[in-house]
């Protein structure tokens, strides 16, 4: 099956030409994308996670509201990854959590789903507005993408030289 299943789990090889790094600098390099303006965290892992390091991102999608309840979608996405030094390669394992809260009293869950393996997530809300032309034009106010957490680890991952084995079924 050898490159078709790298594809479905979105396994990357670096470039031939690229030294690559100790896994300690890995690390080191993986924990250095924090900051302030990254909408994500990279931690060391619990014990309990199975991993070396986690990547988190926790959403909450503004409410909407209807004549009979409020709504709302609070999102987990979190990626764990194991350095196998070894094979020169990171091993991911991609979750998510979603629970939807409905109902007139704060945090009354009416669903919960959790999906694990390959994903990504593009979530977007729009309104209509009156543009400064008088016309009516639909503005984004809401949007998240995966991809913009999932994307800076693995060129981090590549660019050390390693192999990013995306969505590891089990690390």
């Amino acid at each position: 099956m050898g490159r078709f299943w790298d594809k479905y789990t979105g396994t990357q090889y670096p470039d031939g030409r690229v030294a690559s790094l100790p896994a300690t600098h890995l690390r080191a390099a993986l924990l250095a994308l924090n900051g302030p303006d990254v909408p994500f965290v990279v931690r060391d892992a619990r014990p309990d996670e199975k991993a070396d390091l986690v990547a988190e991102w926790r959403i909450q999608e503004p409410a909407w509201q209807t004549f009979f309840a409020r709504s709302q979608l609070d999102r987990q996405v979190r990626i764990r990854m194991r350095l196998v030094s070894e094979k020169r390669e990171v091993r991911t394992l991609d979750e998510q959590w979603e629970v939807t809260w409905v109902g007139t009293t704060p945090k009354v869950a009416t669903s919960g789903k959790y999906n694990r393996g390959p994903t990504t997530t593009v979530s977007k809300r729009w309104t209509n507005e009156q543009g400064p032309d008088g016309r009516r034009q639909r503005v984004q106010t809401f949007g998240f993408d995966s991809r913009e957490m999932k994307d800076p680890l693995r060129n981090t991952v590549l660019g050390a030289g390693w192999t990013w084995r995306g969505a590891v079924f089990k690390l």
